[in-house]
């Protein structure tokens, strides 16, 4: 990742520490941010600015003790959270999610989520298909996906850009691979593993306008990359390269000490350390992620806590619960008082479900049969439940959804008709981005 150095500031925690700024990804398996724009520039892309949010789960959250609460349960499944009346009359959730539910009718809730596996990987949740099926057929991800359709809206941000953590489980921050699309339509990823020891010495955020003095800094870095081959010489799509890495706008908009401590307090700060194997509950990614949207990126993924309760219940779902419910009920008001509801999607899910009746240590495993998704913004028709459980939440009872379901959802909130072939893989054979689902009719 390349790492801008600032000044120094006073954090919350009384250290002193030098302000900084991570972007990674700038290089991809490969390919240079120039040729990812060279790639993006002879595509032909169409024009809209409509954006998605994706929250991924990673480790499976329990949908019996969140958004499907059994009180009639027996002992041994009953959850141990009660269930909490939201402003839609017939609609409860967990009592550890209150902000979401004074605004229900804002978020749909599908409790008959299907089509996962038994995987803990991020995979399912950014293309629609799992990594073990997706090892031969390489769909692209959502956000590659429009990264080819779209474009960048705006030449100076990059179309798609994620957000998720460097896991210690390491499947669960696979990127969202481009598939056949091609590494020139992967993400830009916020600490990723590409150019880690990349730091720009002497330059400060307040002095990054003086372009001569960053040539000049990634003059070393240019020569080996033109040795390899990587880039070619400084052209126009070069300059554009360094426009990106340069600009105001994307600085400022992944700059969040900028926002109004009052909207931060909002959000929840949550913690940078990771829960378990997973990702921390960093409650500002979602305030990022509205910056970035709103600066032009189309797609952003993030990954929030570590919810594979196998024993014990430490740290504890509830607890976990909350500090979503406070970031994501932010982040879609703040959504809502912007205008961006009707343009902006959020999709709230994780890898699979958890087992109905708790195991020996009291804590619940690996349940692919069925799972659950929040959905919100993108125009869609909310305060409403799609699907059911049995009464033990076993098993979809009404209403089965697909995860592609909800992709083709998304893609239709986005402008994209996955009824016909939209992309052009490598053999140049036009491509179905979710064959056989269609948009869910409850929402659109």
């Amino acid at each position: 990742m390349l790492t801008i150095l600032g000044d120094k500031q006073r954090f919350c925690d009384g250290v002193s520490r030098r302000n900084f700024l991570k972007i990674g990804g700038l290089a991809l398996g490969g390919m240079s941010l120039p040729q990812i724009l060279h790639a993006q520039e002879k595509s032909g892309v169409k024009s809209s600015h409509k954006a998605i949010i994706m929250v991924y789960l990673p480790g499976g959250p329990p949908h019996q003790d969140l958004v499907d609460i059994k009180p009639e349960a027996p002992s041994g499944y009953r959850s141990p959270f009660k269930p909490m009346k939201t402003s839609i009359p017939g609609i409860e959730i967990s009592e550890h999610m209150p902000r979401m539910a004074k605004m229900m009718d804002k978020f749909t809730i599908i409790r008959s989520l299907v089509g996962a596996r038994n995987e803990h990987a991020s995979d399912l949740c950014l293309s629609g298909y799992p990594m073990g099926e997706n090892r031969d057929k390489f769909h692209p991800s959502l956000g590659s996906a429009l990264s080819k359709i779209y474009g960048a809206a705006d030449p100076a941000v990059p179309p798609f850009v994620e957000l998720i953590p460097k896991t210690k489980h390491a499947p669960y921050s696979n990127p969202g691979h481009p598939g056949f699309l091609g590494l020139a339509h992967a993400g830009v990823r916020a600490g990723g593993p590409v150019m880690e020891d990349m730091v720009l010495k002497g330059i400060s955020l307040s002095r990054l306008a003086d372009r001569r003095r960053l040539l000049a800094t990634l003059d070393k870095y240019r020569r080996i990359a033109d040795a390899s081959g990587v880039m070619e010489q400084l052209n126009g799509v070069n300059a554009r390269a360094f426009d990106m890495l340069t600009s105001s706008k994307f600085v400022k908009a992944m700059d969040i000490s900028k926002e109004d401590p009052k909207l931060r307090e909002r959000y929840g700060r949550g913690s940078s350390s990771a829960i378990t194997d997973a990702a921390p509950d960093w409650n500002d990614q979602f305030l990022i992620a509205r910056r970035l949207v709103e600066a032009g990126v189309r797609c952003v993924t993030l990954g929030f806590g570590g919810w594979d309760y196998h024993q014990f219940w430490n740290p504890n779902p509830g607890e976990q619960s909350g500090r979503l419910d406070q970031a994501l009920s932010a982040l879609v008001q703040d959504l809502h008082e912007r205008g961006l509801d009707q343009d902006v999607s959020v999709v709230v899910w994780g890898d699979f479900g958890r087992t109905p009746r708790f195991n020996k240590d009291k804590g619940r495993d690996h349940w692919p049969t069925v799972s659950f998704a929040i959905l919100a913004g993108g125009g869609m028709r909310h305060g409403q439940v799609i699907g059911s459980t049995n009464k033990l939440a076993e098993h979809a009872d009404e209403r089965p959804v697909h995860y592609r379901d909800v992709f083709a959802t998304l893609y239709h909130n986005l402008g994209i008709d996955v009824r016909e072939p939209q992309i052009i893989d490598a053999e140049n054979r036009p491509r179905y981005l979710v064959e056989g689902h269609e948009p869910l009719p409850e929402l659109v």
